[in-house]
């Protein structure tokens, strides 16, 4: 007998982040308020980064990448949640769940290997910075960037490809603030062993490969800066990679610990708190790491900002 689709919803309620209607409106300013300093702060990232020539370089090139790419992560999740809050509409059909849980695993994955890149700049910036420029050029920068964009994209099709084929016969109710994997395979009535197979081995891959190879970087970084003899040469070298190390542990640390613990060991509750993390707070800590940290950074924001107050003042004298 042919295996027939039995899929009998045309859409989803997607429960929300709290069940509690009191919190509603808290959360949608809460929320509201984390999302436009998201877009404000890495867009500000990208601005100071293609105004000053001083910042024209592969690092700030591979950080406007990761800016772009976390507003995109943060928008693809946040902004069902924050149209829910203002309309009071919590359905999305199927179609667009499965959109919505392709380019959330997209941008996901995207990331991971950007950090990578990131970290292998580092690693070339540290421990053969006479090579710097001729390993870390222009051509190859490019080819760094379209790679881990191509593979993000390309690798996780088949998720919402195999999620569409399974049966949701019972409640089509998310439990969760978006269309994430983990719930949806929850919700299905049918045998989802393949796609949690299929995550485990993706998630060792192009999740647990691309930080191995991260961590192998930071050991080169590590022992290279050790054998620097000044105190303040030691010091100037960890605060280049000190900022994309913390973004790469607080990442690494909620996404991987979600996605590679099985479905069983993980409440739907603790699932939408590290959701909540990596969707919403990393994304929105991303650029303030690294602009807190980095003097070259706050040198090129306090140019744009006096260019600009320069132009405002000199515009009100001519009107």
């Amino acid at each position: 007998m042919s295996q027939i689709n039995q899929t009998t919803v045309s859409e989803f309620i997607i429960q929300g982040i709290s069940e509690y209607p009191e919190l509603q409106n808290f959360l949608f300013i809460v929320l509201l308020l984390i999302y436009l300093v998201t877009l404000m702060a890495n867009l500000a990232i990208i601005t100071v980064a293609c105004v000053d020539s001083l910042l024209h370089t592969p690092m700030y090139f591979f950080l406007c990448n990761l800016s772009l790419l976390d507003m995109c992560y943060t928008t693809v999740t946040l902004h069902k949640v924050l149209l829910s809050f203002s309309t009071g509409n919590n359905t999305i059909s199927f179609i667009s769940c499965m959109v919505q849980l392709y380019f959330f695993t997209a941008f996901a994955c995207t990331e991971f290997f950007l950090l990578t890149v990131m970290a292998y700049d580092r690693y070339v910036a540290i421990c053969r910075p006479l090579h710097y420029m001729v390993v870390m050029n222009k051509k190859v920068c490019c080819l760094l960037s379209v790679v881990s964009w191509t593979i993000g994209f390309l690798d996780t099709m088949t998720y919402p490809i195999l999620t569409s084929q399974l049966s949701f016969c019972g409640s089509n109710e998310i439990k969760h603030f978006f269309c994430d994997l983990t719930a949806l395979l929850k919700l299905s009535c049918s045998d989802t062993s393949i796609i949690e197979v299929l995550l485990l081995i993706e998630g060792v891959l192009f999740g647990a490969c691309p930080f191995l190879l991260t961590l192998m970087s930071y050991v080169f970084i590590i022992s290279t800066i050790m054998k620097i003899h000044s105190v303040e040469g030691r010091r100037k070298a960890f605060s280049t990679c000190s900022s994309h190390l913390t973004v790469v542990v607080l990442f690494y640390g909620t996404i991987m610990f979600t996605y590679m613990t099985p479905t069983s060991m993980l409440s739907l509750n603790q699932n939408k708190l590290f959701a909540m993390l990596y969707t919403t707070v990393i994304p929105m800590l991303n650029p303030i790491i690294y602009s807190l940290k980095n003097k070259q950074v706050k040198n090129a924001f306090m140019k744009v900002i006096i260019n600009v107050s320069f132009w405002h003042t000199k515009s009100s004298h001519v009107f």
